[in-house]
């Protein structure tokens, strides 16, 4: 008698794709091969977001010598086109082309942005430390930072509402989430790259760094949508006729006045944790020596903290989490993160530094899907879109202006309290960090007394959709 045959062992290709989150999301329609090659314009827009963010205000405080007001609004320029987002994805739905695209030439627009934007950005910011040309520089350094900005953001919104358009109906939540995990992967790689290349700076690797992430924007995108969108001029003969305007659609959706507190909400909490943004790897540069590599290891720290966050929110979600708590847990956990970043330079602790990095990342991911997967209920399924978009426009407004007021009021306390003593002027330095700190830890406070009233809210779902909670954990059109 034989012996039953033994099952074949998986290749390690398909062990891989089991281990990656969400790859479920593939199907018949929409292999995981090309959703997965669709997910690279999340690389460019993750290495963007760690060269602004990131490298480049440790870079321009520390190495370049400009004052920490002048690079938070720097890095703040981008987010002026965020409150643009559900503008940018209502446009590319109602896109007139007789070409038959809606979403391809938004994502090309773009990517053209935000080449153009890094281009120009290592030369406008050298011009910053010479003097006969500081006025220059700065122009110039604002354009590439809003070409750069307005970019990603294009690329991004049009990109994943292409996503969702490939997507079949029961899989495009997880196809989505599937791309926002993309997204945090390429800034962790992007992070620990450029911090290694940059670990012995120069003003010439700074212009190869930069300029190479243009090439490799244009690179990326490019194979990112190819052959992605079929041509259908059907759909892109633009808006019916009688149909609502987008103010209109925006006001209906504002006059709620539980909608209004929940963006409230939002917004306080996003500014919280966005404060720091510019702070973060200047702070271990300055009061702990950090290195250009090692401060850039901080922001891929925040992005792991970010996909572990994402992870854990799914977990809890599928056992029945009521989103605004997790967003609450978020929030809680980022108050302890802070504290940790706080202390770090007294007790002259990187690794107090780097966990603070870590837990920052992680109170933001349960933050961010916790007011989202609220915001999915705030309205019916045809102004979902919207309800998403104003989600993300009120988080990276909010996130924008924290960077700015963070920047400036760490100057500023820094002047007040300077001394002549050789001996204070580190501690001066502190002094400016830790007021930021502290006024991040006491606005998560205020944010948690805003949420708190709608914990518990009870969710009215219509009968064709379900309860979002219910349905298998994703982000649906996931807009930042």
């Amino acid at each position: 008698m034989n012996a039953p045959a033994r099952p074949k062992p998986p290749h390690w290709t398909e062990l891989a794709f089991r281990l990656l989150p969400f790859a479920d999301a593939a199907s018949d329609d929409l292999p995981l091969p090309r959703l997965l090659r669709l997910s690279l314009f999340q690389v460019s827009v993750g290495m963007a977001t760690v060269l602004l963010n990131g490298t480049l205000n440790r870079v321009m405080v520390v190495e370049l010598g400009t004052p920490t007001w002048l690079v938070a609004l720097l890095i703040a320029i981008p987010l002026l086109a965020a409150p643009f987002r559900a503008l940018m994805g209502y446009k590319s739905d109602t896109h007139r082309s007789v070409l038959g695209w809606r979403r391809v030439p938004y994502i090309w627009m773009g990517s053209m942005l935000q080449f153009g934007g890094l281009a120009i950005m290592p030369f406008a910011l050298l011009l910053l430390d010479v003097p006969d040309r500081f006025t220059l520089g700065l122009v110039a350094a604002a354009a590439a930072f809003l070409l750069t900005g307005t970019g990603f953001h294009m690329t991004q919104t049009a990109g994943l509402a292409l996503v969702s358009d490939l997507a079949a109906k029961d899989k495009r939540p997880r196809a989505v989430a599937l791309h926002y995990v993309t997204l945090l992967i390429g800034m962790m790689f992007a992070a620990f790259v450029i911090g290694g290349v940059l670990a012995d700076f120069s003003s010439t690797k700074l212009v190869q760094v930069i300029q190479g992430c243009g090439v490799l924007t244009i690179v990326l995108n490019t194979v990112a949508i190819w052959k992605q969108e079929a041509r259908n001029p059907a759909i892109t003969k633009g808006q019916e006729p009688g149909a609502l305007t987008f103010s209109q659609l925006w006001r209906d959706f504002v006059r709620s006045g539980r909608n209004a507190r929940l963006l409230t909400a939002i917004g306080i909490g996003a500014a919280g944790f966005a404060m720091q943004d510019a702070l973060l790897e200047p702070y271990g540069g300055e009061i702990l020596g950090l290195s250009v590599g090692a401060t850039t290891g901080l922001t891929g720290a925040w992005a792991l903290g970010s996909l572990i966050g994402f992870t854990a929110s799914g977990t809890a979600l599928a056992r029945g989490w009521d989103p605004l708590r997790l967003a609450g847990a978020g929030m809680v956990i980022g108050i302890n993160a802070f504290l940790l970043v706080l202390f770090a330079g007294p007790f002259a602790a990187p690794l107090m530094l780097y966990a603070g990095a870590l837990g920052i990342g992680l109170g933001l991911g349960l933050f961010s899907v916790g007011t989202l997967m609220e915001a999915m209920n705030l309205s019916d399924s045809e102004s979902s879109g919207l309800a998403l978009g104003a989600w993300g426009a009120v988080q990276a407004t909010c996130a924008g202006l924290g960077i700015a007021i963070g920047g400036l009021l760490r100057d500023g306390v820094a002047m007040l309290v300077q001394s002549d003593a050789p001996a204070a002027s580190m501690a001066m330095r502190a002094t400016g960090y830790g007021t930021v700190y502290i006024l991040e830890i006491t606005l998560l406070l205020v944010g948690l007394a805003a949420i708190g009233p709608l914990v518990g809210h009870q969710r009215q779902p219509s009968p064709e959709e379900g309860d979002p909670i219910a349905r298998p954990f994703g982000l649906a059109e996931f807009p930042t």
